[in-house]
């Protein structure tokens, strides 16, 4: 059952966070790695909709080598502060050995891991600075988020945006690399202009043009006309964003050539009407997206 205290608490939290945002506007807040989340949150790996993808490349004993690393390197930038430092330098000394050997050895790397798991041997005592913890506490509390993908030639890339308040977002882009860049936004247009160089890295949205109405199936049977489908077919970045909230919410797919960026938006999932797509400008592209990410 919900309680009512730590809702409370949670509000006075954004309230004050929100009051420091006005009078700095948005800023960029700090950067982790795949490993370095992990270790702070391990619950995070799968409770939270932000991907870890470096992690998924590895095995279970790779996981265990990088997490060491991992853990020097928060120790190193003064991002946690470990009690038991003594305790915890002897594992990873010990940690560091085991991989030498096995190197050595040729041994390929163990499986079975758990991904969420800290270097075994030692129970950490961390205390995090209030930039991790805010971050930490902002990305698991959001009632709604707006998940962006980023489809180039490069690969994939990720984009959340977790709403709080109308004065009050976290953004994290996550890169292929697993590296987490975290921004507090003070407002939904300044969130929104976020998503739209990541979904329009080039800024080719120039102008509106005229709206067509589609059904389930011409999208299924690839039977979308001809101007929509040259824009499938040379999309050099191609995004999709989705509200993640109780109720499942809309859905923006953006196809950008190296003239234009072209919408589909679509109203609800598996919904037989609602799916409108056409040629956007960028003020057009920006209220579509300030519209997803509004907490009202």
């Amino acid at each position: 059952m919900p309680n009512p205290d730590i809702d409370i608490e949670l509000q006075e939290f954004r309230g004050i966070l929100a009051e420091a945002l006005a009078e700095g506007g948005t800023q960029p807040l700090l950067r982790l790695t795949d490993e370095e989340i992990a270790i702070l949150d391990p619950a995070s790996l799968t409770e939270c909709v932000a991907p870890t993808p470096r992690l998924a490349e590895l095995s279970g004993q790779e996981r265990e080598w990088v997490y060491a690393t991992a853990l020097r390197s928060l120790v190193s930038r003064e991002a946690v502060d470990v009690a038991n430092i003594d305790e915890l330098d002897a594992v990873l000394r010990a940690s560091e050995e085991r991989r030498e050997a096995a190197e050595a050895a040729g041994e390929p790397p163990a499986e079975g891991t758990d991904p969420g798991s800290r270097p075994s041997g030692v129970d950490l005592d961390l205390r995090v600075t209030p930039e991790v913890s805010l971050a930490l506490t902002l990305r698991r509390t959001a009632t709604r988020a707006l998940a962006v993908e980023q489809h180039t030639s490069s690969g994939l890339t990720h984009l959340l945006v977790y709403v709080h308040a109308e004065d009050l977002y976290l953004v994290e882009r996550v890169t292929s690399g697993g590296l987490h860049m975290f921004t507090l936004a003070a407002s939904a247009k300044d969130a929104a202009d976020m998503a739209l160089l990541f979904v329009d890295p080039f800024e080719v949205a120039d102008k509106d043009g005229p709206a067509q109405r589609l059904t389930p199936e011409q999208i299924s049977q690839e039977n979308v006309g001809r101007a929509l489908g040259d824009a499938i077919d040379n999309a050099l970045v191609v995004g999709q964003t989705v509200l993640l909230a109780d109720a499942p919410g809309p859905l923006l797919t953006t196809y950008a050539t190296d003239k234009a960026l072209w919408t589909v938006y679509v109203e609800k999932p598996h919904a037989p009407t609602g799916i409108e797509a056409r040629p956007v400008g960028k003020n057009t592209l920006r209220t579509m997206v300030t519209k997803l990410i509004s907490p009202n």
